[in-house]
């Protein structure tokens, strides 16, 4: 049942495949699926200071997010998009031409595969994000914009500058393609990524919450990134703990 609504899923793709495989796509999307995936959490905001049902689930209760703030995330990531990440994205359509399979992928490899992603994106991403810290240059040059608020909300999570915009977008984009995905499962790892890192920035710890779903806490969540925020040299992986607590750098409290 699952790999037939995967194939129907796919059949309907490919009816649409020219605009899929259009230099356009990857940058509508992208900005689209971030912007729908925010926009929840940009209503907490608004409402959590004058509801405690909601601001009792805030990570951080004292703090709450301006308009003019918010106004400002969301220039910058237009911005990012439209100046950096569109003219790279016409550049990679000019020089990778897809062909895509008449099949959909299996439903089990499909979730193989995207967790192995994951787990390689959060490697690169560590590697990445220790680096900058532990080196000042790298931090006041690149990093140090992603950290002009030590608390996380929604709209910050694409709160960066250009050489952190870039590299994370060609660690996201290069994964699935190093593991030879499927077109269907690289686009489902894509949304996944969007997902998981507006979680991670959203500052709210809920009882569904996908840190709360996986067990033994190997997986961080908001609550997680919330204190790399706040603490600044905690907490550099950006899903899973396995990378912090085997380099020192795990905190919980």
């Amino acid at each position: 049942m699952s790999t037939l609504l995967l194939q129907g899923i796919w059949d309907w793709i490919q009816v649409h495949s020219a605009w899929l495989q259009s230099p356009f796509f990857p940058v509508l999307f992208s900005l689209g699926t971030y912007l729908l995936f925010c926009l929840p959490y940009v209503v907490l905001d608004i409402l959590s200071p004058h509801v405690e049902l909601i601001r009792c689930y805030k990570i951080q209760q004292k703090h709450h997010v301006s308009w003019r703030v918010m106004w400002t995330c969301l220039v910058h990531s237009v911005y990012n998009h439209v100046v950096f990440i569109f003219p790279l994205t016409v550049i990679h359509w000019c020089w990778r031409q897809v062909s895509l399979p008449v099949e959909a992928p299996h439903v089990l490899k499909v979730a193989q595969d995207l967790v192995t992603c994951l787990l390689l994106f959060d490697f690169q991403y560590f590697v990445w994000h220790m680096l900058h810290h532990k080196v000042p240059w790298l931090y006041r040059t690149f990093h140090k914009v992603h950290h002009k608020y030590t608390s996380a909300f929604a709209l910050s999570a694409e709160y960066s500058g250009m050489w952190e915009t870039l590299s994370l977008g060609f660690f996201a984009g290069i994964t699935p393609q190093l593991l030879g995905c499927h077109p269907l499962t690289e686009l489902l790892f894509f949304v996944l990524n969007i997902w998981l890192s507006v979680e991670d920035h959203c500052g709210y710890d809920f009882p569904w919450a996908t840190h709360r779903l996986v067990p033994f806490g190997l997986y961080g969540g908001a609550p997680h990134h919330d204190l790399h925020h706040l603490l600044f040299k905690a907490n550099c992986a950006p899903y899973f703990t396995h990378w912090d607590r085997l380099f020192g750098t795990l905190h919980k409290e």
